[in-house]
Protein backbone atom coordinates (compact mmCIF):
# COMPACT_ATOMS: atom_id res chain seq x y z
CA UNK A 1 0.00 0.00 0.00
CA UNK A 2 0.90 3.59 -0.40
CA UNK A 3 0.49 6.33 1.96
CA UNK A 4 -0.71 10.05 1.16
CA UNK A 5 0.85 13.13 3.42
CA UNK A 6 -0.17 16.55 3.51
CA UNK A 7 3.14 18.25 2.71
CA UNK A 8 2.84 21.45 4.65
CA UNK A 9 1.77 19.33 8.11
CA UNK A 10 3.27 15.62 7.25
CA UNK A 11 -0.84 14.84 8.17
CA UNK A 12 -1.87 11.32 6.90
CA UNK A 13 -4.34 11.78 3.96
CA UNK A 14 -4.96 7.73 3.28
CA UNK A 15 -3.66 4.76 1.47
CA UNK A 16 -3.71 4.16 -1.80
CA UNK A 17 -3.03 1.11 -3.77
CA UNK A 18 -0.23 0.95 -6.41
CA UNK A 19 -2.53 0.88 -9.47
CA UNK A 20 -4.15 4.47 -7.67
CA UNK A 21 -0.36 5.54 -7.69
CA UNK A 22 0.47 4.74 -11.40
CA UNK A 23 -2.77 6.47 -12.28
CA UNK A 24 -1.35 9.72 -10.42
CA UNK A 25 2.39 9.41 -12.32
CA UNK A 26 0.59 9.29 -15.44
CA UNK A 27 -1.70 11.69 -15.16
CA UNK A 28 0.27 14.47 -12.78
CA UNK A 29 3.62 16.15 -13.85
CA UNK A 30 6.65 14.71 -12.40
CA UNK A 31 9.65 17.29 -11.77
CA UNK A 32 11.75 13.89 -12.16
CA UNK A 33 11.98 10.24 -12.26
CA UNK A 34 11.88 9.88 -8.61
CA UNK A 35 9.17 12.66 -7.81
CA UNK A 36 6.71 12.06 -5.06
CA UNK A 37 5.34 14.98 -5.05
CA UNK A 38 2.29 16.29 -6.23
CA UNK A 39 -0.01 19.11 -6.15
CA UNK A 40 -3.75 19.03 -7.08
CA UNK A 41 -6.01 22.03 -7.64
CA UNK A 42 -9.81 21.78 -7.89
CA UNK A 43 -9.72 21.87 -11.39
CA UNK A 44 -6.84 19.19 -11.82
CA UNK A 45 -9.24 16.80 -9.61
CA UNK A 46 -11.90 17.63 -12.01
CA UNK A 47 -9.74 16.31 -15.02
CA UNK A 48 -8.68 13.32 -13.19
CA UNK A 49 -12.03 12.74 -12.68
CA UNK A 50 -12.83 13.15 -16.26
CA UNK A 51 -9.87 10.77 -16.82
CA UNK A 52 -11.04 7.67 -14.93
CA UNK A 53 -9.86 8.77 -11.30
CA UNK A 54 -10.77 5.74 -9.12
CA UNK A 55 -13.54 7.05 -6.82
CA UNK A 56 -11.51 6.24 -3.91
CA UNK A 57 -8.60 8.33 -4.93
CA UNK A 58 -10.78 10.85 -5.81
CA UNK A 59 -12.47 11.10 -2.78
CA UNK A 60 -8.96 11.33 -0.43
CA UNK A 61 -7.74 14.34 -2.50
CA UNK A 62 -11.11 15.78 -2.67
CA UNK A 63 -11.29 15.54 1.04
CA UNK A 64 -7.68 16.37 1.77
CA UNK A 65 -8.36 19.65 0.10
CA UNK A 66 -11.15 20.92 2.37
CA UNK A 67 -12.22 24.31 1.77
CA UNK A 68 -8.75 25.01 -0.23
CA UNK A 69 -8.31 25.35 -3.37
CA UNK A 70 -5.17 22.93 -3.80
CA UNK A 71 -3.21 20.46 -1.72
CA UNK A 72 0.03 19.87 -2.03
CA UNK A 73 0.99 16.11 -0.77
CA UNK A 74 3.49 13.03 -0.96
CA UNK A 75 3.42 9.37 -1.25
CA UNK A 76 5.58 6.49 0.74
CA UNK A 77 5.18 2.75 0.78
CA UNK A 78 3.68 1.70 3.66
Amino acid sequence: MITLKDKSTNRWLGQISYAQLKFLNDELTEEHKDDQEYWVNRDALETLKARGADLDLAAIIEKAMGDKDKIEFYWIKS
